[in-house]
């Protein structure tokens, strides 16, 4: 996918928070951190735990499972990086967020 999907409002996520959106199949933790926005896959990588319903603590978010945490700029677990979950890109168009997946999240096409 070289395009980007609108997933939400900037008014949806405030500051702080956090919010899971499906992004053609695939769902994303977007995050508002002081009106930068982050998106990451939802999914952590421990359990499968979904990112995206966890605590926001400054730039790290931590998964309501099982505790990992996880830099929402970065992708990185805290305390080991060699744990990662994959970033999106991100922007904001006239009020709405807009997610681009990378490729190691797309499903493959049907064609």
């Amino acid at each position: 996918m070289d395009h980007y999907i609108t997933v939400a409002s900037v008014s949806e996520i405030p500051p702080g928070t956090g919010r899971t959106v499906d992004v053609e199949g695939v769902w994303i933790a977007v995050f508002n951190l002081d009106g930068t926005f982050y998106a990451i896959d939802n999914a952590c990588p421990h359990a499968g735990g979904p990112l995206g319903e966890g605590k926001l603590c400054g730039t790290d978010v931590e998964c309501p499972w099982h505790g990992w945490k996880f830099n929402v700029m970065s992708g990185e677990r805290v305390g080991n990086p060699n744990f990662q979950v994959t970033r999106c890109d991100v922007r904001v168009m006239d009020g709405r967020i807009e997610i681009r997946l990378p490729v190691e999240l797309q499903f493959p096409s049907s064609s």
